[in-house]
């Protein structure tokens, strides 16, 4: 990422020195004026607007376990409106411009991890106690004690194996990666080993037009593909005779209108703790265990990247006020689950308006108040395809691949158990197989080398639930189940 020029106003673009808004938002102390955040604002907004059509795609594309789908329309309201709600209360009380989201390392868990295993309120629940927890852990500090005994390398490579889990997500549902016959490879490319029909063709229309926008820094990259793409599906959906399942969930058409009133019909349906009960005690535990690693891990990385982009790390590379944004945080994942989608958390986006200029929480009162307009937009999410959108997970899975830079691959280690981490989350369809298999590796190499003083206790805790959760159905024989 590239360092950013202090934008230091002149005399004639500041706000009145002492104003409530310049008190407020330290809008001054940062040597910032109200234009350059409002620009800021909008400028992050368009750069994760895609988030509000992607979400409800992947969500809506699965089943709960007892094969109930959600409602685009629904999931769309729930988006916007929580990720609105999220980041404008990290504006008025963290007062730094990041914005927040439906984190697109939590949605698949949600979607592949718990749904299987439980219904839709009871996924939900998990979601809510996620936040609860995260915000319990920023509280009492247990948050940063976690994060500070997982080693450094296995929290990279817990990024970059979601990043080849969210990548794999997309070439799957957009037809490229395909199941391979009994007996032969157990994936290909595409049917039988061959890209067939008019969707693949706009998912790769999709993808070379976002990799050619994004690479050339052009705003809102992403958002602008998948509606040149969408368009194109209309339009081929309209010429050509396709079988609508070709589509998956959603089959491009026309709207009948682009505004509509918001559907609220999956708010407060939550059951907090009905998938332990469902899923079994451990399964659903060992569920949330990774929800809320998934979650505090995406926060933690993106808002000290961010921060320091905006010159807000103070000398010694902390950021004044994280225990406030940290529990912001948490109180969005609450958000999110409360109001029928995945929790949101900080995105790396927020880095655009960062790059305008933005230095305040006013900048994500903007954002916020944007995505909150968008909930009258929802029937715009029920043409888009998932082949339109797919190449966005693509995308974001290579930007998330870019961490494997920082593991030393040299030290045996630190990069089997990174590697065994990265590779089984996409072979096995998993976050949590990976993160288990990572730090049970991790433990296991530690102490063959003698090396027990190097094991921090909680990854040792962690590794015997993981450990247990790989044996559950010895477990569960020897129990009698």
């Amino acid at each position: 990422m590239t360092q950013i020029q202090d934008p230091t106003p002149t005399a004639t673009t500041t706000i009145a020195r002492g104003s409530a808004l310049d008190r407020f938002f330290k809008l001054n102390e940062r040597h910032t004026t109200v234009s350059r955040e409002i620009r800021g604002g909008i400028t992050t907004f368009v750069a994760m607007a895609y988030v509000i059509l992607l979400v409800p795609l992947i969500l809506g594309g699965v089943t709960d376990i007892d094969g109930n789908h959600l409602s685009i329309a629904q999931l769309t309201t729930a988006t916007a409106f929580s990720a609105g709600l999220s980041t404008v209360l990290m504006g008025l009380v963290g007062n730094v411009p990041l914005a927040l989201a439906a984190g697109l390392g939590v949605v698949p868990v949600v979607a592949f991890q718990a749904a299987p295993h439980m219904t839709w309120p009871q996924t939900m629940g998990l979601v809510v106690l996620m936040g609860v927890i995260i915000v319990i852990m920023a509280a009492t500090g247990l948050r940063t004690m976690i994060i500070n005994a997982i080693p450094t390398a296995l929290k990279n490579a817990i990024g970059v194996g979601i990043g080849m889990f969210i990548a794999m997500i997309g070439l799957v549902s957009s037809g490229v990666v395909g199941h391979g016959a009994p007996g032969g490879p157990p994936v290909t490319l595409g049917v039988d080993g061959h890209l067939q029909g008019w969707p693949v063709v706009v998912f790769a229309v999709g993808l070379l037009l976002m990799l050619a926008l994004y690479v050339r820094k052009v705003p809102g990259a992403i958002l602008i593909s998948i509606a040149v793409s969408t368009l194109l599906a209309i339009v081929i959906n309209a010429l050509a005779t396709i079988d609508p399942k070709a589509w998956g969930t959603v089959v491009p058409k026309r709207p009948d209108s682009f505004f509509a009133a918001p559907d609220f019909g999956l708010m407060l349906n939550v059951d907090l703790f009905g998938g332990f009960a469902r899923a079994g005690g451990l399964v659903a535990s060992v569920v949330l265990f990774t929800l809320v690693l998934t979650g505090f891990f995406d926060a933690m990385g993106t808002v000290f990247g961010v921060c320091d982009e905006a010159k807000l790390l103070d000398e010694k590379g902390t950021m004044p006020g994280i225990g406030k944004i940290l529990t912001v945080d948490g109180i969005a994942q609450v958000i999110g689950g409360v109001s029928g989608g995945a929790g949101s958390t900080v995105y790396v986006e927020s880095a655009t308006g960062v790059g305008e200029g933005a230095r305040t929480g006013l900048t994500s009162v903007v954002t916020g108040g944007l995505f909150a307009a968008a909930v009258f937009f929802t029937p715009l999410a029920a043409v888009v395809p998932i082949q339109a959108a797919a190449p966005a997970l693509v995308l974001v899975g290579a930007l998330m691949m870019t961490q494997a830079r920082k593991i030393d691959w040299t030290d045996l280690e630190i990069a089997v158990p990174a590697f065994v981490t990265i590779a089984l989350m996409p072979f096995t369809y998993s976050i949590t197989n990976g993160v288990g298999a990572g730090l049970i590796s991790y433990v296991v190499i530690k102490a063959a080398r003698g090396k027990f003083s190097e094991i921090h206790w909680l990854v040792a805790v962690v590794s015997v639930v993981f450990a247990a959760y790989f044996g559950i159905n010895a477990i569960e024989l020897a129990l009698g189940g």
